[in-house]
């Protein structure tokens, strides 16, 4: 609606000044009032969504290509760079996959909401090739995974308890973000993302506006001047100096999407082109902590112990899903006063019983709609029922995830070599250049008539 919006500004001032009139410019104001930034970037007067459709598809086959094909860090590097300038900013960071899921969560549940085929497109497109090759869009099309991946120079190991129990964030930053966008209350997603605001601050789209279609309007300064967000921004920049992707790993919701229909890849990423030979070499070439070792020969525990462990899980499992589902409904009535319905209902509320001193404009406007309170006190339940259920039934998944990692841990699942995890490999292509066995590879393709 916004480009449209913009679209439709574009050619009424274009035609005004065709007819030799001056644009009325924005109402003017008395006292202190200053109008409110835009949240979304300006539109291009090219926009094709086609084309960033088509960019992002044609982005995806080539990262799936050099990461399992051609197994090419070099490749996968400048394939990044280039989505970083484009994706990031050249498009201003809008619109993402990441934020997409507020969209579709929301189109899901509001009939009157229409989600324009562009933003499903960016939706569905990495969770169908995360299905069939892995995480190959983390590895060099995410903006802001590209963004982290650029700063990292010292990585540290995070130790496996810890990152196993931060990689159960991103589930409850997801189930978040799907309910409030479920009841049109907030794009968390969007508000609070990390690296837009670094975007938005280069308007390259200008500057390149003569060579490339649309470039005038790439230029978004509003989210570039919240401080909130740049402070944010560069603290995860620091962050992921020293932690290896700190943000794709333990905060973002997507990827815990595409880690999820990457365990049933297809086709997936391998350290080695052929047989392991355990050298070792590729364990401190991943700074993400995706490469498994292999599991000894035989359990230092007693006969028994594992199959006791397991029992226990699954006899847990169906209390943490209980408990999962009384910490949603109860977080269901914080999470409601981020809907302005509610929020209105409880200013209302607070006012007719003099709980609160003075009004405030949103109480003002309603008192002048002629809308009775309980018409707006019944709409606010409902939503905070809404919110309720919702936070019950995301609690309760919550819950059979965390259960299922337990299960999982407690399955000694043998390996015999050096693996990659496919929910936890970004396809990267660090280790290749360690595995002695790629060299190898590499040797052979480089002579005439060898193997491509």
């Amino acid at each position: 609606m916004t480009r449209v919006l913009g679209i439709c500004a574009v050619v009424f001032f274009a035609a005004s000044a065709a007819a030799g009139g001056e644009g009325a410019g924005p109402p003017k104001f008395r006292g202190a009032y200053r109008a409110p930034p835009d949240q979304m970037p300006a539109a291009r007067p090219l926009d094709w969504p086609a084309l960033d459709v088509a960019v992002l598809a044609g982005a995806l086959a080539l990262a799936s290509y050099l990461a399992l094909r051609r197994r090419s860090r070099r490749g996968l590097v400048a394939l990044m760079l280039a989505s970083l300038l484009y994706f990031g900013f050249w498009r201003g960071g809008c619109v993402c996959p990441i934020g997409a899921i507020q969209n579709v969560s929301r189109g899901l549940f509001d009939p009157g909401y229409i989600v324009p085929w562009a933003v499903v497109a960016f939706f569905a497109l990495p969770l169908v090739t995360a299905l069939l090759f892995g995480r190959t869009f983390c590895a060099a099309v995410c903006p802001l995974g590209a963004i982290q991946d650029v700063v990292v120079i010292k990585p540290v190991k995070v130790p496996p308890a810890l990152a196993g129990a931060l990689g159960l964030l991103p589930w409850v930053y997801l189930s978040a973000a799907i309910l409030l966008a479920a009841t049109g209350s907030a794009f968390i997603i969007c508000r609070y993302d990390p690296f837009v605001s670094f975007f938005r601050l280069v308007p390259i789209g200008k500057w390149l506006a003569p060579s490339l279609p649309g470039g005038t309007g790439a230029t978004a300064p509003t989210l570039a001047g919240r401080t909130d967000l740049l402070v944010l921004g560069a603290s995860a920049l620091v962050i992921g100096m020293f932690v290896g992707r700190a943000y794709c790993r333990f905060v973002c919701p997507y990827g815990a999407l595409l880690g999820l229909l990457s365990r049933a890849s297809r086709w997936r990423v391998s350290i080695t082109p052929d047989e392991c030979i355990q050298c070792r070499l590729c364990e401190d070439a991943c700074p993400f902590g995706a490469i498994r070792a292999p599991t000894p020969e035989r359990s230092a525990g007693p006969m028994g112990q594992g199959k006791t462990r397991l029992a226990w899980m699954l006899a847990t499992w169906p209390i943490l899903i209980a408990a999962g589902a009384a910490v949603g409904w109860g977080a269901g009535w914080g999470l409601a006063g981020m809907n302005a319905e509610v929020n209105l209902a409880r200013r209302v509320w607070a006012e007719r019983n003099r709980k609160v001193d003075g009004t405030t404009d949103a109480s003002d406007a309603f008192r002048r709609t002629g809308r009775s309170y309980d018409d707006l006190y019944a709409s606010a339940n409902a939503v905070r029922d809404d919110f309720r259920l919702g936070g019950a039934l995301l609690g309760g998944f919550c819950g059979l995830l965390i259960g299922g990692r337990l299960v999982r841990l407690s399955v000694r699942r043998r390996r015999v070599d050096y693996e990659a995890d496919p929910a936890e490999c970004l396809a990267c292509g660090r280790c290749f250049a360690y595995c002695p066995r790629e060299h190898q590879r590499r040797k052979r393709r480089a002579q005439p008539g060898g193997p491509i």
